[in-house]
């Protein structure tokens, strides 16, 4: 089933503590995604939904599963696997927000790089739900520190990431083990071969959803290129910061090395910028995360690893400090931006030929277009005809 439009939050029949939590939020009427996953989902379906990075998931997924939840029980009911560490603190925050109302709801969050005895210490306040990277969540139920047996909901969040990133023999492993569960809902925004595979052997007679990335649900991102030398990248950047004065940044580079110096820059130009990348403890990480969603932060740069746990809806523009390898980074780079429904920009720097011919292929594969501009001799920004 395609859908095309939202329906409103008060015509689902959701619970009195739900809705005064979404109405909260600020949010009336919902996303494609959240009106095609909510329904099937309160009725314990399986469900297969694809769409584009952006549209509300999170939310889909999220209100059925609090729903369902029996507070007054202390078992695990529904367990949400996501491929980064970062996606699962989001999607745990969110939880926490939708369930505020919800007496006795308790979520935890699992993931390697902490501690697990911190993790331990957590599970044993007995939480109904668990959000969890599929490794991590294989190590507690090794250590049995997790019990399965009254799980009733999993959704794989990022489905296609997640197995391409190479947990497919975790998620199965997790899957065989609750077998009495009620429902399984795949989200992705691809539904690849191995996606396919997890349907086929693990669900039944699931509705399958599928959200267009249409002119109403692609992201309303503006999209220029310019062509700076490679000395003069962070110049143009801060220029550009102050001439267009947008309030939140992110910035992706191709490597850790550049992600550091281009970091230390913009510091030494007075700017607050903080980054992460591989290397950076998952402490600071989580840190430095926080301090972009509170606004404590003007300017977050990272490489293509983090892209996808940067879930904040109100970034202002995204700059490709580096023109990326691949074309998949350069959709999930931009998605940062141009989220729930505000129109986004998007500057990728080219250097030199080589850049060019590379970023020309990504707008050819990818069918967006990209404009070419320029600073005019009054400091403006300009469209470059020759570009």
């Amino acid at each position: 089933m395609e859908v095309t439009e939202g329906v409103r939050f008060d015509s689902l029949g959701l619970s009195e503590s739900l809705m005064r939590a979404i109405e909260k939020k600020g949010y009336e009427v919902s996303t494609p995604i959240q009106a095609g996953a909510i329904p099937p989902m309160l009725e314990w379906r399986d469900i297969t939904a694809k769409a584009p990075t952006g549209t509300g998931k999170t939310f889909a997924f999220g209100i059925p599963i609090l729903e369902h939840i029996d507070s007054e029980s202390s078992a695990v009911q529904a367990i949400i696997l996501a491929p980064t560490r970062e996606l699962a603190l989001q999607i745990t925050d969110e939880l926490r927000d939708l369930s505020v109302f919800m007496e006795g709801v308790k979520v935890v969050c699992c993931y390697g790089g902490q501690p697990i005895a911190k993790q331990i210490n957590a599970l044993k306040r007995h939480p109904q739900i668990i959000v969890a990277t599929p490794g991590r969540f294989s190590d507690h139920m090794k250590r049995r520190t997790i019990k399965v047996d009254a799980v009733k909901t999993i959704v794989l969040d990022e489905a296609d990431r997640m197995l391409d990133m190479g947990f497919i023999h975790d998620v199965t492993r997790i899957l065989d083990k609750i077998p009495n569960r009620k429902n399984l809902g795949l989200f992705s925004a691809t539904i690849s071969r191995e996606v396919m595979d997890i349907a086929w052997v693990y669900q039944r007679d699931a509705a399958e959803i599928t959200v267009r990335a249409d002119e109403v649900n692609k992201p309303d991102i503006m999209q220029y290129s310019m062509d700076v030398a490679m000395n003069d990248k962070v110049n143009t950047m801060l220029k550009i910061l102050e001439k267009e004065q947008y309030e939140r940044a992110v910035v992706f580079c191709n490597t850790k090395g550049t992600v550091e110096r281009v970091t230390k820059y913009l510091q030494m130009a007075g700017m607050e910028a903080e980054c992460i990348h591989g290397d950076i403890p998952q402490t600071k990480r989580e840190r430095v995360m926080k301090y972009f969603r509170d606004g404590k932060l003007r300017v977050f740069v990272a490489t293509d690893v983090a892209a996808r746990g940067i879930d904040v809806d109100d970034v202002d523009v995204v700059f490709n400090y580096d023109v990326p390898d691949e074309n998949e980074y350069y959709i999930h780079r931009i998605g940062r931006t141009g989220r729930a429904k505000r129109r986004g920009v998007a500057y990728t720097f080219v250097s030199d030929y080589a850049a060019k011919v590379r970023l020309d292929e990504i707008a050819k594969q990818t069918r967006n277009s990209i404009e070419a501009i320029r600073f005019d001799t009054e400091g403006n920004l300009v469209s470059d005809k020759k570009g």
